[in-house]
Parts: C-alpha cells; structure tokens; sequence
C-alpha cells in the first residue's frame, strides 16, 4: 500500500519512507506511478523483464496521463532489441515523459532513447497554421484515402505538430482534436505571423453556402467556394461587396449580404436553446458523414458541434467526449426536464458492462430531438407521433445540459479565433 504524507512530502511504502522530488509534489496519480515504476524496474532484472510487462507499464502510464488518443500523444515502446533495450515512439506530453525518464535515470534498466518529442524539432518556428480552405478535411492518418477524423472550416487556427513525406501535417485544432491535414488545407506559421493574421479586422461568412468572386460581380469568376462559420480578413468594401483577404493571402469579393464583422458577430451572439434550435433546423435534410463537422456534411456529434460553433461555442469533437461535458440533466428518461438545446446521448452497454455512447442528438421541445442519422431530421421521444425513434428510444442514455453549465472542455468561440 502506498501512501502519502502531504505536510511531510514524503511517501511511506510498506516499511520504507520515501521523500518526494519538488517536481513530482504537484501530482498524486503522477507520483504514485513513479513511484510504482521504479518499484517494477528495481525489483527485476533488466535481463528478465517481459515485453508483456513493460508494454503493460508503458499502458498504464498512457491511461494516466494520455487516456484520450484523440486529444493526446503519449504512443511509446519499449522494446528489447538484443541485449538493449530501445525506447521509441511519439510523446507530446510532457510531465509524463519527464516522469518515465527520471523514473528510468540511473536504475539497471538501460535504454536508447529514440521518443519522438512533439512538436517535431524539424518544424523550426512554423509550428501554426490557419485553415485556408472553405472546409479542411483532416484525416486519421496521413493519405486521400484514410478515414475522415474531422474537418475544419476557413480560419481555423491549428497546433501544427508534426511533418512528414507526401506534404501531410499532424496538426492540433482548438478542441483537442489530432488529425492529418494536407499542405493544400493549411497555410503554416510562426507566433509573429500568426499574431499579424489575428490583429487583422475580421469577417464571419454567415450563409450555409456561398463563393468569392474574383471582382465585386455575382458574374465574376470564383476564387473559392465558402461554407457557415468561414473567417477571413476584411480589406474594403466595393459596392455591395466586401474585399477579403484569405489566410494565405489569395483576395475576393464576396456580397454585403453573405458575410458579418466579426466582433459584431460575437458581439450580437445569443447563445441559447432558441438560437441552437434555430441553427440546428437550417441544416435539415444535410446528409450524415462521417468525421463531417460543416455544412458539406455532418456526422452524428459533428452535427451537435457544428449547431454549437455557430452559435458561439466549441464543443468536443465526439459524442463520447460531448458525454463529459455540460451538467447532467437526466437519465431516467423524464423528458419533461429537458430544454431546447439539452444534448441527448445513445449507445449500448458492452460486455463488461460498461456504457459505449455512439449517437448524440440535440432536444428541441414538443417531445423531439434533432440529430444526423443518414441526414439531418426530426426525430420524437412519443410512441404516439408518426416520427417516434423506438430504436434510439431504446438505447437512450441520458441528456447534458451545455448552457449556463460550461465546464472545462467547451470554450467560447472568441477565446480562440
């Protein structure tokens, strides 16, 4: 058993006490797998480690301090190549790397270090970018035909944190989420470029679909499709048209209609259930796609997160992160304490008995919730409505509340763009 002594900061263990490093004084979990990990590598030969064990201790500290693939990087091995042992990998976790070293220094077990530190020491100083496309699509690995993870629309700001052959970028997007962008859907800079690109009055494109034109003429030749939620800077007014400036510099006119100031946009925001309602029902009928957060597509959680952003929020990106967060409003299936905006969350239980939510729709009154099952629609909670889901009514696990009960994982849009 161990325990901890605070106002000592030592650690007893048994019969044996232990005093702990200032740098690990901070984190109980931290220090108690530290402290276990050098108990693991102190009472064995290095010679008779398992790789099954050390694979189980390399699990252990990535549930700590990386539970969450999606959000983290913490993806290490330690693997015994003959008589050395090699350890390699990716990491851009900090505090667990710097835990597993210390843990590591000095004792019998000795290693090569070959950990990929994230961001990657190749990237020099560009180590941003900004979404110059209408809508990236970012992908689970590098490659056209990799799985869609996510997408991003114009002006997106990205942690950029890795490189690699074939122009593809592990980049980081404002909810945590990690996925691959090609060169083509980003424009790479530094803090001060980035800074410049930030201090530049700004336009929000405020219809579902629309382009810029090469001249302030519905008539002229397209610069770019645009897409809801598209920012980009204001350079002058011709006319009916606004002059914008692309984050990689390209210009176009798009029409005094179609787009909004940007501080006003924040400014005039009202998040709330009628506003998230609103939205929600302008993208009735888009087609369900997978990894989709824009109108060119949505998925499930993607539809949610989408509804929220042009409201003025930014959720996580799915329904098994969008499940954390907000405040807890039923799971009894009491629909009654529901208001319009209450994010709804399906799923099934798995063997162990655990939960695993894999559908998420947003209630909108009247005993309906609206959600992005093959398309965008109208689905009821009453067996006696025409529209009632029985399916989804069968796996319903429970609904958040997001508004006016903001935790730490959903951020206010102009805390980030």
């Amino acid at each position: 058993m161990i325990r901890l002594n605070r106002s000592k900061r030592t650690l007893i263990f048994g019969s044996h006490t232990f005093s702990v490093p200032s740098y690990l004084r901070t984190s109980v979990p931290s220090l108690v797998l530290v402290l276990s990990l050098t108990i693991f590598f102190t009472s064995c030969q290095p010679e008779s480690a398992s790789n099954a064990e050390v694979d189980q201790l390399l699990e252990n500290m990535q549930k700590t301090y990386a539970p969450d693939k999606r959000v983290a990087r913490f993806h290490l091995d330690l693997e015994k190549q003959g008589a050395q042992w090699v350890l390699k990998g990716q990491s851009d976790q900090k505090e667990a790397y710097a835990a597993l070293k210390d843990s590591l220094s000095g004792l019998r077990l000795k290693y090569i270090d070959s950990v990929q530190q994230l961001p990657e020491s190749g990237l020099g100083a560009d180590t941003l970018a900004v979404v110059r496309l209408s809508v990236a699509n970012l992908r689970s690995n590098k490659g056209q035909s990799e799985e869609l993870a996510s997408q991003a629309t114009m002006g997106t700001v990205v942690k950029v944190l890795a490189a690699a052959e074939g122009n593809w970028h592990l980049v980081q997007t404002p909810d945590g989420y990690i996925a691959w962008a090609d060169d083509g859907a980003i424009t790479l800079m530094n803090a001060e470029e980035l800074k410049g690109w930030q201090e530049k009055q700004k336009l929000v494109f405020s219809m579902p679909y629309g382009h810029a034109r090469t001249e302030p003429s519905e008539k002229a030749g397209i610069v770019s499709d645009l897409v809801a939620g598209d920012i980009f800077a204001y350079i002058g007014e011709e006319g009916d048209f606004l002059k914008i400036e692309y984050p990689d510099g390209r210009q176009g006119y798009v029409s005094k209609d179609d787009a909004f100031p940007y501080d006003l946009w924040i400014e005039l925001l009202e998040t709330d259930g009628e506003s998230l309602v609103a939205m929600a029902k302008e993208m009735m009928g888009l087609p369900y796609l997978w990894g989709g957060t824009s109108f060119k597509g949505v998925d499930c959680s993607g539809f949610t997160k989408t509804v929220y952003f042009l409201n003025g929020l930014i959720l996580p990106r799915d329904a098994s992160q969008q499940v954390h967060s907000g405040m807890l409003v039923d799971e009894e299936g009491d629909f009654s304490k529901l208001q319009p905006g209450d994010l709804l969350f399906f799923g099934r239980y798995r063997e162990d008995g655990s939960e695993k939510v894999t559908h998420v729709g947003m209630w909108i009154g009247n005993n309906e919730f609206i959600h992005s099952s093959g398309d965008v629609h109208i689905s009821s909670m009453d067996p006696e409505a025409s529209n009632y889901d029985e399916f989804n009514r069968n796996r319903y696990f429970r609904a958040k509340r997001i508004l006016g009960n903001l935790t730490e994982d959903v951020k206010k849009v102009e805390d980030v763009y």
